[in-house]
């Protein structure tokens, strides 16, 4: 849930002992207890500047995901994800220089659904020549791996990354949708504990244009992508032990984000999330107990062991009722293997390009699934 993957750093990222968990949430804590900045109802955002880091927090990623397709319709998706992580509260600037006060983790995936394979890479480097993440703007970059925002005025950004010397993507993304924040009053809890929250920070459509080289063959590709950005410093409460977090963009101009939390009982819990945004943009809640949930079919990796339900049902409250009270989907990966098994971040996940079809069986939108804590728990890790 772009809830993504601060664990990756979690070599780095000591967290709290949560508070009892109920139903209703306590008053945001100001602080950790170590001193890191929690997010806050009412918070004045600006932007462009809010597009770039905020070190004061302990957390931060920048996630893209999306469908691509060549001119002769060959397709493809892909994955490009930046993690920052403090140290410490506020750390000074190191000026360029090596640093360990932040640490910057990246992951790059590909799917190619002609060749039939997957592939992946991470990064991880300390703050200085060869990772940052700007704090005045759009700019982040790990080794040759970037991310900017190159017109401010209209939100356009470039995010350029190659995976393994095998593949290789430069895309200019342009926003078709007006950036959303989910959560109420700039901040989407996670949990009961006081300090599970975030700034979660969404366009959930951008057209992606450029290029993609693969097999030595370059192909201009066209498509649509989806981009998160979390600022946060805890993440979990007690009792939960990963989550299942989906992006779908309709084909009649609707988009979906949901988020289940999974406590160690395996039921849902009541911090979990849906929201629709509609063709103008206007972003509408549901809770826990107004949508569901449902594994289909789960796959094995070789790999981890982990057993993830990469083919589940969707069901939902549509804010909008009348004829239609509430909306049913199928999301069905485009391949089982899409797990990146988390050899420097520590954890695996999965992340998979999705297709999503109404009752009929008529394919009705595509969309991401992103599910963690399968391969082994997240409860303690961050």
């Amino acid at each position: 849930m772009r809830l993504l993957i601060p664990f990756l750093i979690n070599a780095i990222a000591a967290l709290l002992t949560s508070a009892s968990e109920t139903s209703k949430a306590p008053q945001l804590a100001p602080t950790t207890a170590d001193g890191y900045r929690v997010p806050q109802p009412g918070n004045a955002f600006s932007f462009p500047r809010d597009h770039g880091s905020h070190p004061g927090f302990r957390i931060e990623w920048w996630y893209i995901t999306g469908h691509l397709f060549s001119e002769s319709d060959r397709r493809f998706g892909f994955q490009a994800t930046f993690f920052r992580s403090a140290t410490a509260p506020d750390a000074p600037d190191t000026g360029g220089a090596f640093g360990d006060a932040q640490i910057h983790l990246a992951h790059m995936s590909l799917l190619d659904l002609a060749g039939g394979r997957f592939i992946h890479e991470e990064r991880l480097n300390r703050d200085g020549w060869d990772a940052a993440a700007a704090t005045d703007r759009l700019d982040l970059r790990n080794g040759n791996w970037s991310l900017e925002m190159t017109e401010p005025g209209v939100e356009k950004m470039e995010v350029s990354g190659s995976i393994r010397g095998e593949a290789r993507f430069t895309l200019s993304l342009t926003p078709e949708k007006p950036r959303v924040m989910f959560g109420e009053d700039g901040v989407s809890r996670k949990g009961a504990d006081p300090t599970a929250a975030s700034h979660y920070i969404t366009f959930t459509r951008l057209a992606a244009s450029g290029t993609l080289k693969i097999d030595g063959r370059e192909f201009p590709v066209k498509g649509r992508a989806w981009m998160d950005h979390e600022i946060s410093s805890s993440q979990l409460s007690a009792g939960q032990t990963g989550w299942d977090w989906c992006s779908l963009q309709l084909d009649d101009g609707w988009d979906v984000m949901a988020y289940r939390l999974r406590r160690a009982d395996g039921t849902s819990d009541p911090f979990s999330t849906l929201a629709w945004v509609s063709p103008e943009g206007v972003v509408r809640h549901v809770d826990a107990g107004d949508f569901s949930w449902t594994p289909v079919d789960s796959w094995t990796s070789p790999a981890t062991g982990g057993r993830y339900p990469v083919h589940y049902r969707l069901t939902a409250r549509f804010p909008d009722g009348g004829a239609e009270p509430e909306k049913f989907f199928e999301v069905r990966p485009l391949a089982r293997d899409q797990e990146l098994a988390g050899t420097l971040g520590g954890i695996a996940y999965w992340e998979g390009a999705c297709d999503v079809f109404a009752p009929s069986g008529q394919r009705v939108g595509r969309g991401y699934t992103e599910l963690t804590g399968y391969a082994e728990t997240l409860q303690g890790r961050f």
